[in-house]
């Protein structure tokens, strides 16, 4: 193509064109969805971590307060998925939808893995655990469902479009 012409294919050989990313796209009902499941995870895990103030080894104050730190950093990071850009996607993904999802089920498995069953704790939890373990429950289809909707044809198109209020793009010198 450009191939047999000096220069050709060299940054030297490249134009730099600013176009401007006219209007935001409007922000579509799966990504608002998603947030308010993401928050509503967020939620339900700190209400989890309040039940627990009731177990017989209560987390201590500290816990908590870099649990609610912790929380409140996460719900930042979340409420950006609205502006578009696809590292609040990732990052919520990675760190909530991986990690987060990872650390509510280890628990849990490793306690079946030990022997237990869902029907011994059931018959044998005290009051607060099973509110827990209902809380726990929530959490993880909430997540599902954010993660999903985060995902949707509409908010990959969201994602997709949402730039920075320019975006350069380089062409070959004499191509328009």
């Amino acid at each position: 193509m450009w191939a047999g012409r000096p220069g050709a294919g060299t940054l030297e050989s490249m134009t730099t064109t600013v176009v401007p990313s006219g209007s935001r796209p409007v922000l579509p009902s799966a990504v608002d969805l998603s947030v308010a499941l993401w928050l509503g995870a967020i939620l339900a895990g700190l209400a989890e971590s309040l039940v627990r103030l009731a177990a017989p080894v209560p987390p201590t104050t500290g816990e908590l307060a870099v649990r609610a730190g912790i929380y409140l950093v996460l719900g930042v990071v979340v409420l950006q998925l609205r502006s578009g850009h696809g590292v609040y996607r990732w990052t919520v993904l990675g760190v909530l939808g991986v990690l987060g999802t990872a650390s509510l089920v280890v628990e849990p498995v490793r306690a079946l893995a030990d022997g237990g069953s869902v029907g011994l704790f059931l018959v044998s939890a005290t009051a607060p655990e099973l509110v827990a373990a209902a809380l726990r429950g929530l959490h993880v289809a909430e997540v599902v469902g954010a993660v999903v909707l985060l995902f949707h044809p509409a908010a990959r198109a969201f994602y997709r479009t949402t730039s920075p209020s320019t975006t350069v793009v380089a062409t070959p010198a004499g191509i328009r």
